[in-house]
């Protein structure tokens, strides 16, 4: 009788070593995200699976062309997924689609190469200024998308993490590039 209760003793430590080592990765460090709605189409498709890096915005700044996971704004239950396109301190504007961004007097247009003319929305009007740690945020598949353009910019704080690895258990896995602007 000895020799199971050192058995169970010993898969108790096993369990115990292995919590301590993955919930504190899981929680602090990487987190799983499975993508949900078409906003983000082509790029990523709904099911696609993420692991959302948590620290990289602990050590820096969030870049243009980042993926983000965020707590919605409204509600922060719920969590989205968007690209960041504007940063602190600029204004965007959107012109038939177009995102503009104007910094220090500087105008410059986004080009968009990742995304194909028929997920571009003909949109025009918006016009935003990004205070301290705002970030202007949209989806991919702009005419799909809630994003900034509907309900503001998105606080420093939301952020939950940048998307890093993205697996579609079809025919996808691959770390998440970034566009070059």
């Amino acid at each position: 009788m000895k020799g199971f209760f050192d058995q169970i003793l010993e898969v108790a430590k096993i369990v115990l070593l292995v919590m301590l080592i993955a919930l504190p990765i899981r929680y602090f460090l990487f987190q799983p995200f499975m993508v949900r709605g078409a906003s983000m189409e082509p790029n990523f498709q709904q099911t696609d699976y993420l692991i959302v890096d948590q620290i990289s915005y602990r050590l820096r700044e969030p870049q243009r062309g980042e993926v983000i996971v965020f707590d919605y704004p409204e509600n922060e239950e719920k969590r989205h997924i968007k690209r960041i396109v504007g940063l602190p301190g600029e204004k965007i504007f959107i012109d038939e689609g177009k995102i503009v961004i104007e910094e220090d007097g500087e105008v410059k247009e986004l080009k968009e190469d990742y995304i194909p003319p028929e997920k571009r929305s003909q949109r025009t009007g918006d016009e935003v200024f990004l205070g301290k740690d705002e970030y202007f945020v949209v989806g991919d598949n702009r005419e799909a998308s809630f994003d900034s353009r509907n309900w503001g910019s998105l606080s420093r704080e939301n952020i939950v993490g940048r998307a890093f690895f993205q697996i579609s258990f079809f025919d996808k896995f691959a770390c998440v590039d970034v566009p070059t602007y």
